[in-house]
């Protein structure tokens, strides 16, 4: 069985802007502008990874029950899985490339289109896989949490795309870290300057050592959540846990939910924390991705580290109020009417207002259009004629 490549979108051009739509509608923002030189790779950062195709069922008031029917009140779709990470990327402006393989089904020519033409993100490294059908994860959102089923096969022998030694050459690359399972293209992209940006998920195996998770020495920063940082670490408080993880990575940073989050860098020993922007949340579908993008976003520019922070947990934020993962990611379009609408208001606390007053030499020309936005539901799209 051959693989097909689809005649992928090249590099898109640098600050393609914010938000859905065509691409080159959205406001430019570059946050690399002032970092840019001539010689810098085309790519800014690489990630691999299964796109599945997302169904989202939101306004549930609560979890299905057994023999019954429930109807929600909001439904959309979208691409998922590494597909939340690489268009939350985009959105911000970074210069992105993915490689994954796509279905030859309606699925994958839906999420193909949908992250090479209305995203602008790079496409070269994917494959279409004829006869294989697209992952699909269905997931409910009720009560500020979401129960995900998820169906797919592995792609055939010799037909997804082939893990290259190293990424195209490119400033950073997103990584997830499975516990027993080393990826060689890490070790590679390190050694020739690629800065690597890690997290990873629930240990299946229940082991949760450090040790399984080789790939960690070559990583610039580790962005797990409370549990798993704590688990990693043997401690009972994720501050503890970001100062274990600080040991053996440069950067540690635990996200910690409706607090925020707190990192660690271990080579200063400066540690900062920032509170979560409370929000009424839609659907909690990818903002742990979104958040890392946030961060990656933040570090290759050269930000403090509190504003890192503070930038990350606004995106992730941002993103909790939409439909669907990558489609719910916020563009500079949607950091600049936020930013404008919380300072409208003169109960706002100071303090709070200064943590964010960085954005200010960012948000220029971004746009003027008013808070709260809406975007398009997501879906699949309807056929011609209709």
């Amino acid at each position: 069985m051959n693989t097909e490549n689809r005649g992928a979108a090249q590099p898109p051009e640098p600050a393609r802007g914010a938000g859905p739509g065509p691409a080159g509608a959205a406001p430019l923002v570059d946050p690399l502008a002032a970092v840019r030189a001539e010689r810098d790779p085309a790519v800014d950062v690489y990630l691999t990874g299964t796109v599945f195709l997302d169904i989202i069922f939101t306004g549930l008031d609560s979890a299905p029950v057994r023999g019954t029917e429930s109807w929600a009140r909001g439904m959309g779709s979208s691409p998922g899985g590494v597909a939340n990470m690489a268009t939350a990327l985009a959105r911000l402006g970074l210069r992105t490339s993915l490689a994954a393989a796509f279905g030859d089904d309606h699925y994958g020519e839906y999420c193909w289109d949908a992250l090479a033409q209305g995203e602008g993100i790079d496409l070269t490294p994917s494959r279409t896989v004829p006869g294989w059908h697209s992952p699909v994860t269905v997931s409910m959102a009720y009560e500020g949490e979401r129960t995900m089923v998820s169906h797919g096969h592995e792609p055939p022998p010799g037909t997804a795309p082939p893990t290259p030694r190293c990424p195209p050459r490119t400033r950073a690359a997103v990584a997830a870290l499975t516990p027993g399972e080393p990826a060689a293209w890490i070790a590679q992209a390190a050694r020739l300057g690629t800065r690597i940006f890690a997290d990873t998920g629930w240990d299946d195996t229940g082991r949760w050592d450090l040790a399984a998770l080789p790939d960690l020495r070559y990583c610039e920063a580790f962005l797990p959540n409370a549990e798993e940082a704590m688990r990693y670490t043997g401690t009972d408080c994720p501050r503890a846990a970001a100062h274990a993880l600080a040991e053996r990575v440069p950067m540690a940073v635990v996200t910690l939910g409706a607090d925020g989050a707190y990192a660690v860098d271990g080579g200063t020993g400066e540690a900062a924390e920032v509170p979560a922007i409370e929000v009424a949340a839609l659907d909690p579908t990818g903002a742990g991705d979104v958040f890392v993008a946030g961060f990656v976003t933040g570090t290759l520019a050269g930000w403090p580290l509190a504003d890192r922070l503070a930038f990350a947990g606004l995106t992730a934020a941002l993103s909790v109020q939409e439909f669907g993962g990558s489609l719910s990611a916020p563009g500079w379009t949607e950091i600049a009417a936020w930013w404008r609408h919380v300072q409208r208001y003169d109960d706002q606390n100071p303090a709070a207002l200064r943590r964010y007053a960085f954005l200010d030499g960012l948000l220029p020309g971004a746009g003027a259009r008013s808070w709260p936005l809406r975007r398009a539901v997501p879906t699949i799209g309807f056929g011609r004629g209709t």
